[in-house]
């Protein structure tokens, strides 16, 4: 990188300014009330992110039967909706109140309320006044979290019963909002068998979009998966769109969770975020949530009375935490680099910017940098941007084995009718780079061959225009 000179930095773009984008932060787990989010909203807004996915909680808001109390879930989506930041409402989880089971699972995790018609009763009124409650602040409403694993789903997954909750969940959405939008699925696993199951159940037709949960160190583990996913969705209701739920790792290697025991670092952490998250605009996605926005205890297996069972911490978040006794997340909330690696994302990937072909080829040439010859396209992810000004950006990376390299090469790319100043972005950390003449041949009628650029193991952009 030494070779080119930093002219300046991609600048952040606060919520506020952002009137659309597909990039999203979690914002969970505030049902079981484990971190502050006053101290967090600001720095959530400053990031330029647009969707928010919370949680409903359904055993926060109703702890006396028939009596809801959305104080705090009120101050969360209003603060979010004040900054220009879009909630999204996961509705879960169960309640001891009606399920027995619940009683004793810390957030009444993984407790679904259909045993008895007492159970579906109180779930629909639960259901009915919540949308009612946020109509015109909240318009898309996903049903439950991860049904299809264990852990939330305790009494063993079943696509069935799972087909027929998302059905009588969407009645109780659309009579508490007619306008509201219902997303199934919440899928965490490759089970296109227990999907089946669901849109056999007839829940297909009542769903606006499906939303799944990717966590795998190789973001080229999703494109056939989600291809999968997207064609058995289009079989059953060809209007569904597609939404990555949840996607993100740990940035250190002694947390629970996902992907846990890996040799995570912070930098790790950052390099899977731009990798994912640019492979999720690659998939098309509506839009592409990371989880999360804060490092929390993970609390999805604790037993009630047993602090030890949930005192379980993750480290996923774009903003660093202490805890306190309770594993309340505590401290300054302190940004890691993965935190300015998704506010550069959000700043160039914002508005209407368009997944396309752009007229680029990839080639092998010597390169003295490596002293041999460069990567082929084989070896590469790529894709093409643009946005309504006419600018445009080819986003590139090898994406070398995660936990083992540090890989740094170079790649030569040709460039045909694609006008404007070009610059090179780093979106780890949003350094924009001049390219030298030295690195460029343009033969002055709108073809230009760029030499020898670098080539990292995380994604950089070739940009044009005034693209960031």
């Amino acid at each position: 990188m030494e070779r080119l000179q930093v002219e300046r930095q991609v600048e952040a773009v606060p919520s506020i300014q952002v009137s659309s984008s597909p990039i999203g932060l979690g914002f969970e787990k505030l049902d079981r009330d484990v971190f502050d989010p006053e101290k967090a909203y600001d720095k959530v807004a400053a990031l330029g992110v647009k969707w928010i996915r919370i949680q409903s909680g359904w055993a926060r808001t109703e702890k006396e039967k028939g009596v809801y109390d959305f104080t705090w879930l009120d101050s969360i989506v209003d603060n979010l909706i004040q900054r220009g930041l879009q909630p999204w409402i996961c509705l879960c989880y169960g309640n001891g109140l009606y399920t027995e089971a619940a009683q004793k699972v810390f957030g009444a995790v993984g407790c679904p309320p259909i045993s008895s018609e007492a159970e579906r009763q109180a779930w629909h009124k639960y259901v009915v006044a919540v949308t009612q409650r946020y109509k015109e602040k909240v318009q898309w409403y996903e049903v439950w979290n991860e049904p299809d694993g264990g852990w939330c789903w305790k009494h063993g997954p079943s696509g069935t019963e799972y087909g027929e909750f998302v059905k009588a969940t969407a009645l109780a959405v659309k009579e508490g909002d007619p306008d509201a939008k219902v997303i199934g699925g919440v899928m965490c696993l490759d089970r296109l068998n227990w999907l089946n199951d669901v849109f056999q159940a007839g829940a297909a037709e009542y769903m606006d979009a499906f939303s799944y949960h990717a966590y795998n160190t190789d973001e080229r583990e999703g494109f056939n998966r989600v291809k999968a996913m997207r064609a058995l969705c289009h079989a059953y209701n060809p209007n569904m769109e597609i939404i990555q739920g949840e996607t993100g790792t740990q940035s250190r290697s002694d947390g629970a969770g996902a992907l846990a025991g890996g040799a995570w670092t912070p930098r790790r952490q950052a390099k899977f975020m731009a990798r994912h998250m640019m492979a999720d605009l690659f998939d098309d996605v509506k839009f592409a949530s990371y989880f999360s926005c804060m490092d929390m205890i993970e609390a999805l297996n604790g037993t009630v009375g047993d602090k030890a069972s949930y005192l379980d911490y993750g480290y996923f978040g774009v903003l660093s935490a202490e805890f306190d006794e309770n594993g309340i997340s505590t401290g300054e909330y302190s940004p890691k680099p993965s935190y300015r690696t998704l506010q550069v994302i959000a700043a160039m990937f914002r508005e209407s910017v368009e997944h396309v072909e752009l007229p680029v080829l990839i080639h092998k040439h010597h390169s003295n940098r490596i002293m041999r010859i460069e990567d082929g396209r084989s070896d590469l992810l790529f894709g093409g941007f643009r946005k309504e000004t006419g600018s445009s950006a080819f986003v590139y990376w090898r994406p070398t084995e995660l936990m083992t390299t540090e890989y740094e090469s170079t790649i030569t790319l040709e460039v045909a009718a694609i006008p404007g100043k070009a610059a090179l972005v780093d979106l780890l950390d949003g350094n924009v780079y001049s390219i030298p003449e030295s690195m460029v041949d343009d033969n002055g009628r709108g073809h230009r061959m760029f030499k020898n650029l670098p080539l990292k193991d995380y994604p950089m952009a070739l940009i044009f225009g005034d693209y960031a």
